[in-house]
């Protein structure tokens, strides 16, 4: 039995939930709360307002994004 390798946004989420010590549905929750609709305004204001390092705050953005666009 093999395993597939979680890839792309979601492979930043378990170092995500350990260094910043919220669940990713918390964070995604916080997102889309947000007034801010623009990629890269959700992940400068993930980066002023909770000191979240850019890969992280772009992995959290682009995974909440690519989700909503899909409902």
């Amino acid at each position: 039995m093999t395993e597939t390798a979680v890839k792309g946004p979601a492979s930043y989420f378990p170092s995500i939930e350990k260094k910043y010590g919220k669940p990713i549905a918390e964070w995604k929750d916080l997102i889309r709360a947000s007034s801010l609709a623009k990629h890269m305004e959700l992940v400068g204001w993930l980066k002023t307002e909770h000191g979240m390092g850019h890969g992280h705050a772009n992995a959290l953005v682009a995974h909440t994004l690519a989700e909503d666009k899909g409902k």
